[in-house]
Parts: C-alpha cells; sequence; structure tokens
C-alpha cells in the first residue's frame, strides 16, 4: 500500500471539499495517484446517490438568467432534501450554473441532456460532475426537475429564496437599459401578484362569461334597470380583468399605471410570461 502522507491528504481535501479519512481512504485506494483518487470518490458518491435515490426532494430553488443584449432568458427548479442545503452558496452557485449554461449553451430539451453539459463557470466539467461533486460533500440527492429557455429578449426575476421566479419575454426595444430594467421588474410583478394571462384575449372564455354571469345576476338582485345592466356589467368586467390579466393590472411598483402603459414607455411589448413555484 503506497505511503499516504497528510500533504496529499489535505491537497485532495482542499480539491473535493470531502472529509479527511474519505480523502485518505481514496488515495490508498488508488496508490497516491490524487486524479484517480477524484474520479474513485466521484464514483463512490453516484453509489450512494444510487442508494439514495427513493428520498424525498421537498425543497430546492428556482432560478433565472436573462441577457437582453444576446435575446435569451431560461429559468430551473433544482430540488434537494433539506432547507439549510438549498440555502447554502454552493447550491446556489450550482443552480445558477445550470440557469446560465441553459441560457448561453445550445439549449436543451430535457433535464438529462443540459446535465450532460459542460459548465458556464467551470468549463472543464459539466453540470452533472458539479452536481456529483456537490452531493459527495453535502450527502444530499438532488434533482434537476424543470428547465425553460426563451429565445428572445426577456426579463428575469427570482424570489431571494428561490421559492419563487418568473420570465417575460419581451419584443421592441429590449436591450435598452431603460428596457431591460422595466423587463425585469415586470417579471418581479408576475411573482408578486400571479396573473392568469398576458392579455384579455388569452383568457378561458368559459372563466369570462362565467364571471360576465355572476356579475349581471349581481346588479339584477340590486334592482338596476335592464337598459343599464349591460353597462354596468362592462365596467365591472373591467375589474376583473385588473385583478388577473398581466397588462390590465395595476403596477406593483407604481400602481398609479397598469403594467400595460409602464411597457408602452419603456418602449417594449410583453409577448409571454412563465411564472413558477417551487415543486409546482
Amino acid at each position: 500500500m503506497a505511503d499516504i502522507t497528510a500533504a496529499a491528504v489535505m491537497a485532495l481535501r482542499d480539491k473535493t471539499g470531502l472529509p479527511m479519512m474519505e480523502c485518505k481512504k481514496a488515495l490508498q485506494e488508488c496508490g497516491g495517484n490524487t486524479e484517480q483518487a477524484v474520479e474513485w470518490l466521484r464514483k463512490q458518491g453516484i453509489k450512494t446517490q444510487a442508494m439514495r435515490a427513493d428520498r424525498e426532494m421537498s425543497t430546492g430553488r428556482l432560478a433565472v438568467y436573462t441577457d437582453p443584449a444576446k435575446g435569451i432568458g431560461a429559468m430551473i427548479e433544482l430540488k434537494c432534501e433539506s432547507a439549510p442545503v438549498a440555502n447554502s452558496d454552493d447550491f446556489k452557485n450550482l443552480a445558477n450554473d445550470i440557469a446560465k449554461t441553459l441560457a448561453l449553451g445550445p439549449g436543451a430539451k430535457a433535464p438529462a441532456d443540459l446535465l450532460a453539459q459542460k459548465s458556464q463557470a467551470h468549463p472543464d466539467k459539466t453540470l452533472g460532475e458539479l452536481k456529483d461533486d456537490l452531493f459527495n460533500r453535502m450527502r444530499e440527492v438532488f434533482d434537476l426537475s424543470r428547465i425553460c429557455r426563451i429565445d428572445a429578449p426577456c426579463g428575469g426575476y427570482a424570489h431571494h429564496d428561490g421559492s419563487k421566479a418568473a420570465l417575460v419575454e419581451v419584443a421592441g426595444n429590449a436591450a435598452t437599459p431603460e428596457a431591460a430594467t422595466t423587463a425585469k421588474e415586470i417579471a418581479m410583478h408576475v411573482v408578486a401578484l400571479a396573473p392568469q394571462a398576458v392579455t384579455k384575449d388569452e383568457l378561458d372564455p368559459a372563466a369570462v362569461a362565467k364571471e360576465r354571469e355572476i356579475l349581471t345576476e349581481a346588479a339584477r338582485g340590486e334592482g338596476k334597470p335592464e337598459n343599464i345592466i349591460a353597462k354596468m356589467i362592462e365596467g365591472r368586467l373591467r375589474n376583473f380583468f385588473s385583478q388577473c390579466v398581466l397588462l390590465e393590472q395595476p403596477f406593483v411598483k407604481d400602481d398609479k399605471q397598469t403594467v400595460g402603459q409602464v411597457a408602452k414607455a419603456a418602449g417594449i411589448e410583453v409577448k409571454k410570461m412563465e411564472n413558477w413555484k417551487l415543486g409546482g
């Protein structure tokens, strides 16, 4: 058996972040070869992950990455087993790296395809290898459960705890600083108020018809004359739209303007939104 020095063990620990005894065992198994020991530790971690695959992953983080100048936006959901791990810097960095790689790389149809790609932050490793390395240090199973990429200018926002996030696709002068800031603020608005649709036309017609019916019956119950009920209903429907339609909602940072008015002033048009909640 090779003579394993304390310096070699410490060097492997610095490289992997794993406990000293595990690093010493890896070096012993690999005849003191550091690179082989790193790979041996990775394989042991993969075996352990397989045994823990049925563990419940009830928390995690959402992460977004946008580049208005390049016309791209991405959002991902990375799940784990516990809140302390989800809130750790290493886990946050991995989630952000995955989102950035999805945005700036070739794209991916499925999480497994994305994990096979080289990391933007660490080009010498794939995202999957980074995920496995983090498992080795934290001993929790991770799951890249959802990915979304929009090949168009976007505003993006993720809540500070990673529990909610949104992407908003925009058109127009989206690369200007004002437009980019406004697009991000609209994404923040989406996270805060969770609109059902971007425009009135995107609402479910059956839901609108049902609301119209309810408002009509309420007006009749108030004893309003039939000849003015129709005008009343249109006015009350505007209130309904202001609650559930993004462009009709009062802007969260200035309720004297609608989101549509704020977007128009910035020279952009909101085309689409993706609004996620962790685990939802």
